[in-house]
């Protein structure tokens, strides 16, 4: 009699929204991390979108990973209900629209000279001659 072949695995299932695809993996790829958080497909499509809406709030997967995979109870039951608890109770909430750019301009910096007679630095629109100096010429002592 001859041996039967074994039967191919079935090919992975593909979420039908194409935008679920990189949520479903994040999901499915949990088990790799926390073993006692394997999923079905069934629940990993139903979770994917609770995990868009992560994304969507730009929280990077690692965040995500951490949310999901931190501080798990001993023994997990139900896998499928403590993500979608923890993806509901720590989402955090959107970034806030950036505010106009609404600062005071700021005043223009009076760049340094150096003092043509006794070459002190000085703060000056121009080039010329410091404080002291133009006191000095004033009152005639150079």
């Amino acid at each position: 009699m001859p041996r039967k072949q074994p039967l191919p695995p079935p090919p992975p299932h593909i979420p039908s929204n194409p935008d679920h695809r990189p949520t479903a993996n994040l999901l499915a790829g949990r088990r790799r991390h926390a073993p006692q958080l394997t999923l079905s497909e069934r629940d990993i499509t139903a979770l994917a979108p609770a995990v868009a809406t992560w994304l969507d709030r730009d929280v990077h997967p690692a965040t995500i990973q951490h949310a999901l995979t931190s501080d798990l109870p001993a023994p997990l039951r139900h896998p499928a209900g403590f993500v979608r608890n923890r993806l509901t109770a720590l989402l955090p909430p959107p970034l806030p629209l950036p505010l106009p750019d609404t600062a005071a301009p700021r005043p223009a910096v009076i760049p340094l000279q150096d003092c043509d007679l006794c070459d002190r630095v000085f703060r000056a629109p121009e080039p010329g001659h410091c404080r002291d100096c133009r006191e000095a010429e004033t009152y005639g002592a150079v």
